[in-house]
């Protein structure tokens, strides 16, 4: 038996917190003791509107009766089913849910339990799909400056965040970048797509002339940057990135962990947008941020071209124990019920002229340099204080907190992404309550 004695749920020393300040948090922890619809109830009564939708993944609000049941269900009926040569019913049929809701040509999903997962996953079936076909010297993989894709080494290997990847060494061999989108100069305070910066996609050209055609896997890019601030494509970008990747045979792969399950007023963004990839890769919101569970949504070509051999060996050397979980896979289920029952997508798209009109009317708040928004997506980029950057985006955010709204920020950048089920009087309380934030800061 242990000796170790319990320690109590208010001792904050053992867990080591994510992507935070844990010194800070600790002296002033903020702490959520209950959520439900659109708001978060902190551990002193205070009711907080999520501006968030938690961490981009609760399109559906919280606590929503019809998930919770579907879980409790499932974990009374199995709570385990092995993944590796067995299966169980509602993985399969998640699977074609997911494929009858993503874009026309996409015909497989292969399960993973988050979005870094999904991205490395990715990753693999792009470098072992080009070696299934002959062609195993494209094994080079292309990111995008400031771009996010998990955590895991391969997704800060193609990501381009430098926090991210400066502390964790040499990472891997045989990764290039594209530029950012970010033209600040050119598109601020853009409504929607900018403009300006299509021609940044002709900058994988420049990449293949350096390293040939015949040495690339695959290009990973999120349609909407989402971590590094809210960087929406410019008009005719993400074609053009298309247009170059098949005349080239490389992969193209849409990391659409954010940007799926309604967020652009779509099922992905790839529909949103009208530009198919080889890959989606996707988490968050398929279970509506409530059990973790991420997939990788494939063409059949990618599917189909590991479908040789003898028939009893197994096709790719790649899973996890929990794909497919079964109480995953029933709170998918559920989630994407809800989303259909209430129209949720097509609710997103409807709202986003109102979210859009309502987030550029900050434009006159005092440090406010851009304004960025898609679908239920926005941004509101703040001027840094010199020499200490992220330090104004930090007050803002704790600021909010206060006043009974959750934002996020990175860097000294506000990112907003609400439940798809926020209503308009909503929508102006979050921005009222904001811009009282944003005049008082320093």
């Amino acid at each position: 038996m242990s000796t170790r004695q319990s320690v109590a749920p208010n001792d904050l020393r053992a867990f080591w917190m994510p992507f935070t300040a844990n010194r800070q948090f600790k002296q002033a922890p903020r702490l959520f003791v209950r959520a439900e619809g659109m708001h978060y109830t902190t551990s002193d009564g205070r009711q907080v509107l999520d501006g968030t939708a938690g961490l981009w993944c609760c399109n559906a609000g919280h606590c929503r009766p019809r998930i919770t049941a579907a879980i409790a269900e499932q974990a009374g009926e199995m709570d385990y089913a092995p993944a590796f040569q067995m299966g169980h019913p509602k993985a399969f049929e998640l699977a074609n849910r997911l494929v009858g809701i993503a874009p026309e040509g996409i015909e497989h999903a292969f399960f993973t339990n988050s979005g870094s997962e999904s991205v490395e996953t990715a990753l693999k079936i792009a470098i072992a799909c080009h070696r299934a076909r002959g062609e195993g010297a494209r094994t080079r993989l292309i990111g995008r400056e400031r771009g996010y894709h998990g955590v895991n080494f391969g997704g800060i290997s193609v990501g381009g965040i430098v926090s991210n990847r400066k502390v964790f060494g040499t990472l891997l061999g045989g990764v290039d970048h594209l530029p950012h989108t970010h033209l600040p100069a050119r598109n601020a305070f853009s409504v929607g797509q900018p403009e300006h910066g299509a021609e940044l996609a002709g900058e994988l050209e420049r990449i293949v002339a350096l390293h040939d055609a015949s040495t690339i896997a695959a290009v990973i890019v999120e349609p909407v940057a989402g971590s590094t601030g809210v960087l929406v494509p410019p008009k005719g970008y993400l074609e053009r990135l298309r247009e170059i990747c098949t005349r080239h045979g490389i992969l193209l792969i849409f990391d659409e962990v954010i940007t799926g399950f309604g967020r652009t007023g779509a099922a992905f963004a790839a529909e949103r947008y009208g530009v198919l990839p080889d890959m989606i890769t996707c988490a968050k919101g398929l279970t509506n941020g409530v059990i973790p569970m991420g997939a990788v949504l494939t063409t059949a070509a990618i599917h189909d071209a590991f479908m040789s051999g003898p028939e009893h060996m197994i096709e790719l050397f790649h899973g996890y124990t929990y794909s497919g979980n079964p109480i995953a896979a029933a709170a998918g289920l559920a989630t994407l019920e809800v989303y259909a029952e209430e129209g949720l997508f097509e609710r997103a798209a409807r709202l986003a002229p109102v979210w859009a009109a309502a987030l550029h009317s900050l434009r006159d708040c005092p440090r406010v340099i851009d304004i960025r928004n898609e679908g239920l997506i926005g941004a509101v980029e703040l001027e840094p204080v010199a020499g200490q950057p992220t330090k104004r985006g930090f007050q803002a955010f704790l600021d909010a907190y206060e006043a009974g709204l959750l934002i996020r920020t990175t860097g000294d950048t506000i990112a907003l992404s609400p439940p798809l089920i926020i209503s308009e009087a909503q929508i102006g309380e979050l921005v009222t309550t904001l811009r009282g934030v944003l005049q008082k800061l320093a």
